[in-house]
């Protein structure tokens, strides 16, 4: 009797934990809202956001589950980094020049005209210092940042008629953000801030003369080839782009180590992943472009590159004095550049050039 009164208490107990593991699972389950800069599943940085919050749920096993919404849905696109830092959403998926009005360093960790490519930006982020700096500077907004995603190498933009020389670029309406946008306007045209989303529509109004947004692999899905034939390069304004996913400090905090640490990892994955996929995209839409679309792609004329580079070299070192943050963001950045530059130039440069 005894025996089995104690198997049924144990039967009865391992009946209630079974019952109870749903529950147990559900109350685990940690949901998060992001917000993101791009159109639905956009080709790039809208497809990175999406790829981020899977591979968190996978390796999660469901425990952190995010929602993604598109720009818009919730906070307009260059309201991520406010929406995040206040608690509006927990995560969001953006680039970090968006908010140089903000702080006038989070340009460098997305791109800065003439500055590193993606292999070198990833160098100094990940092994030259760089994510300490970001975390420093993000901190006041209420957030960590993770590199999560890139778009690689960018176009130098669309234009609406074909350039001769700088002098064409006065009074043009372009949409460019970040660093180049400034350098743009102090070649005297007028930088707009155009959101992703509106692009074509501005084209096509003529309220914009022309805009830079990211690669083939990106903009083909924009339509811009259909009012703006000429296709410019190289990328000096873009010549890296660094996607970012910021958390609220907040919701970080509150995660376990597993969580952080499968956070981290996911958003580490897709800033490899995304800049591989976009070598694929960007090669396989630049063909379709000149080919199916009958796009021009035209090097800017040599004036141009030659008077962005020296109006770069003043914004990029005026950037230094803004905030003792900045100075220090612009010491690593510019000191990085300089140490890898020889060796670049006998690595992938001469690569590059033997084999053309």
């Amino acid at each position: 009797m005894t025996t089995r009164r104690n198997f049924t208490i144990a039967a009865g107990a391992a009946a209630a934990v079974v019952l109870a593991a749903p529950s147990i699972a559900t109350a685990q389950t940690v949901k998060w809202r992001m917000v993101t800069s791009w159109p639905k599943r956009l080709p790039g940085p809208g497809m990175s956001a999406e790829r981020v919050a899977e591979r968190i749920r996978t390796l999660s096993g469901g425990r952190l589950d995010i929602t993604v919404h598109a720009a818009g849905e919730v906070v307009p696109a260059f309201e991520v980094l406010d929406a995040v830092g206040s608690g509006v959403a927990d995560i969001g998926h953006t680039a970090s020049f968006y908010w140089q009005g903000k702080t006038p360093a989070a340009a460098f960790f997305t791109t800065v005209p003439f500055g590193l490519t993606p292999a070198e930006h990833v160098a100094w982020i990940d092994a030259g210092g760089g994510q300490a700096l970001w975390d420093e500077l993000y901190a006041p907004f209420g957030v960590k940042p993770f590199m999560a995603g890139n778009t690689g190498v960018c176009m130098g933009g669309w234009f609406r008629r074909e350039l001769a020389s700088v002098s064409d670029l006065r009074g043009l309406k372009l949409r460019s953000l970040g660093l180049g946008g400034e350098v743009y306007r102090r070649l005297g045209a007028t930088p707009q801030t155009t959101p992703p989303a509106e692009i074509l529509t501005s084209l096509q109004s003529g309220v914009i003369d022309g805009a830079e947004f990211v690669g083939p692999g990106t903009d083909i899905a924009l339509g811009l080839y259909r009012v703006a034939p000429f296709y410019y390069y190289p990328g000096f304004n873009k010549p890296n782009g660094t996607g970012e996913c910021v958390v609220a400090l907040k919701s970080w905090n509150a995660l376990g180590a597993d969580l952080k640490a499968i956070v981290a990892h996911a958003c580490a994955a897709e800033a490899n992943y995304a800049l591989a996929e976009m070598e694929r995209l960007n090669a396989q839409a630049l063909g379709a472009l000149t080919t199916e679309h009958k796009v021009r792609l035209v090097p800017f004329p040599d004036d141009v590159v030659a008077a962005a580079r020296l109006q770069a070299a003043d914004i990029v070192g005026e950037l230094s004095t803004r905030s003792a943050i900045a100075g220090k963001v612009h010491a690593s950045y510019t000191g990085f550049r300089a140490r890898t530059a020889p060796w670049s130039r006998v690595s992938i440069e001469a690569v590059l050039r033997g084999r053309a």
